[in-house]
């Protein structure tokens, strides 16, 4: 599934569908060049359960951890992972063996440590916008995204790709 994003509005709302349609869980891998828009597409999904605060890609401290309308949420960005052996020593296993959602920034630096991602969603500058890309990992995923796809049914498509606005 791709879906067409113009602007940073969009990438929100997107998210924000996207975060609804989860309902609290799984594991989102969040792919793409600095700058894409992974943080800013996670704003969107913690917006669906009520957040309202800035969102900071947690470089630093690698996981920021959100409980939100009684939802456990963990935002991880792996960027600065040297070895992902240290996910071991941040309490990587608890996070994501947890019954909770997970969106995961630069899964790459995870790779080998990390399980298979419920969504891979890989987003790319296209101007005006983001391309966003969405494949399942899994059962849960392919459930997402077919529920996902019916709350796109009505935006218009253009070569196959949804045109969110």
């Amino acid at each position: 599934m791709q879906v067409q994003l113009d602007n940073e509005e969009a990438q929100v709302a997107f998210g924000e569908t996207l975060g609804n349609v989860l309902q609290g869980r799984g594991r989102i891998y969040l792919e793409g060049d600095l700058g894409a828009g992974k943080t800013t597409l996670t704003r969107g999904v913690l917006r669906a359960y009520g957040y309202q605060g800035a969102v900071k890609s947690p470089t630093y401290t690698l996981v920021e951890p959100y409980e939100l309308a009684g939802q456990r949420l963990y935002h991880l960005d792996l960027y600065r992972l040297s070895d992902p052996e240290e996910l071991e020593f941040i309490g990587g296993r608890d996070v994501l063996a947890d019954d909770a959602l997970c969106l995961i920034e630069w899964p790459s630096r995870g790779e080998g440590w990390l399980p298979t991602p419920d969504i891979r969603l890989q987003l790319a500058v296209d101007e005006p916008g983001r391309r966003a890309r969405l494949s399942a990992g899994s059962d849960f995923g392919e459930r997402v995204l077919a529920t996902l796809g019916d709350r796109l049914s009505g935006c218009p498509q253009q070569d196959g790709v949804f045109q969110w606005s």
